[in-house]
């Protein structure tokens, strides 16, 4: 250890990231106190790391953390979560912010401060790459100011901004690739609460429990949309139809338009969703390159069209993992298995119910006779903490179906998952 490089050891201090070893491994000898010096590059600062972080006052833990970051000259990433701290003031957040900013590559902060401190005004024109801020306010944006010049990822959360200021933040960060927004507190100037987002270099976002009329988001390069626990009435998506995965988790919609050009689409992941058949047919029908779809708790408000296997098929030749929840409503089974299309390339099939009955094995096995090249069957349930007697009569009635089913493919990989 005597002859290794100080970069070497500021290397190592670094892949420590947590403080207090950080601190502890420095304290060996004089030359690791010079590579947390001068060759340390990440500091975390997290509440889960040392129970004893919760035991001190906020003051104590402020002067903490500012003599430790005070020990280093050259941090690339700051990380400061501490759930269990209401708020720290001000003059120290700003002390960290100012003596970090010319280095700093990533910054994660998640404390009110009070008052609360301009974290774009602070961190604003330098390095900054990627920036997780939570808890705070966000107010009077300056696009010409404020700029985040390499800025590829931004996270909000529980975060408080208006609409106008977000549009704005997004551009003043010509770079930005990923967006995470979780529960954010918008400020609307009237009645509508619209939310209007663009942005040119916009790759992935994130969004969730988030509750507006409108959302218009124009990303001509976006290749993932993850929406989840939302309500919206209008969700709107305009590009060039570079989208590749589509995921939609427990989202209330009256409508939505990703485009017509959904070509590109390789994941479409959508779970505990109610939409017109129509409309969902729309959306999806031309994503001929897909290679998974997720259809689970999925509802066609539509008594006239459900989507069976032959639609499956033929609409989705190169699909190679099929998930599929068993719904039955009304007698009526929303994954039927008319037709005789054989799904070629489907090697992971996931099947499930929410309420079980005597017809689900031999849904199973329809679906088996389906996928000729299966190599993964996996199996999720729900089974009831309580269960009557006739409950237990039926998922033994199942398990034995599968035993005898699965003699058959000999060749394919089982797993059950119940919750």
């Amino acid at each position: 250890m005597e002859n290794l490089p100080v970069e070497v050891i500021g290397n190592i201090l670094s892949r420590l990231g947590a403080a207090r070893d950080v601190v502890i491994a420095s304290a060996t000898c004089r030359k690791w106190r010079e590579a947390c010096r001068n060759h340390l590059h990440a500091l975390s600062f997290n509440s889960n790391d040392w129970p004893v972080y919760r035991d001190l006052t906020t003051r104590r833990l402020e002067i903490l953390i500012t003599q430790t970051i005070f020990q280093t000259t050259g941090l690339q990433c700051l990380s400061i979560f501490m759930d269990d701290v209401d708020e720290f003031s001000a003059a120290p957040v700003i002390a960290w912010l100012m003596y970090t900013r010319e280095t700093l590559r990533h910054l994660l902060y998640n404390v009110r401060t009070t008052p609360n401190v301009n974290i774009l005004e602070k961190c604003g024109r330098q390095k900054l790459e990627v920036l997780v801020l939570a808890h705070n306010s966000i107010t009077g944006v300056e696009p010409s100011y404020q700029r985040f010049p390499c800025l590829k990822s931004l996270s909000l959360s529980y975060v408080s901004i208006s609409a106008l200021d977000l549009s704005l933040l997004l551009t003043a960060c010509p770079m930005i690739e990923v967006l995470v927004l979780i529960s954010p507190e918008i400020a609307m100037s009237d009645a509508q609460t619209t939310m209007e987002l663009s942005s040119p270099t916009l790759k992935n976002i994130y969004i969730e429990a988030i509750s507006l009329d409108k959302f218009i988001l124009e990303a001509d390069c976006l290749d993932t949309l993850h929406l989840k626990d939302c309500i919206l009435e209008l969700f709107e998506l305009i590009g060039k139809g570079t989208l590749k995965q589509l995921k939609i988790d427990d989202v209330s919609v009256i409508h939505l338009d990703i485009g017509e050009n959904t070509e590109n689409l390789e994941v479409v992941d959508v779970s505990n969703f109610t939409i017109m058949w129509p409309k969902f047919y729309l959306m999806v029908s031309r994503s001929s390159k897909l290679r998974k779809l997720r259809l689970w708790g999925v509802v066609f408000d539509d008594d006239d069209e459900i989507m069976d296997l032959e639609t499956i098929a033929l609409c989705f030749p190169q699909l190679s993992h099929l998930c599929l929840s068993y719904d039955l409503r009304d007698g009526v089974l929303h994954y039927r298995l008319p037709g005789s299309s054989q799904l070629e390339n489907v090697v992971v099939l996931e099947l499930g119910w929410t309420v079980i009955n005597d017809l689900f094995s031999h849904w199973v096995a329809g679906l088996l006779e389906r996928c000729p090249n299966l190599k993964k069957l996996v199996i999720h349930g729900v089974v009831s903490e309580v269960k009557t007697h006739e409950e237990c009569n039926m998922l033994a009635n199942f398990t034995s179906s599968i035993v005898r089913l699965m003699r058959k493919y000999v060749n394919v990989e089982v797993k059950f998952e119940y919750e």
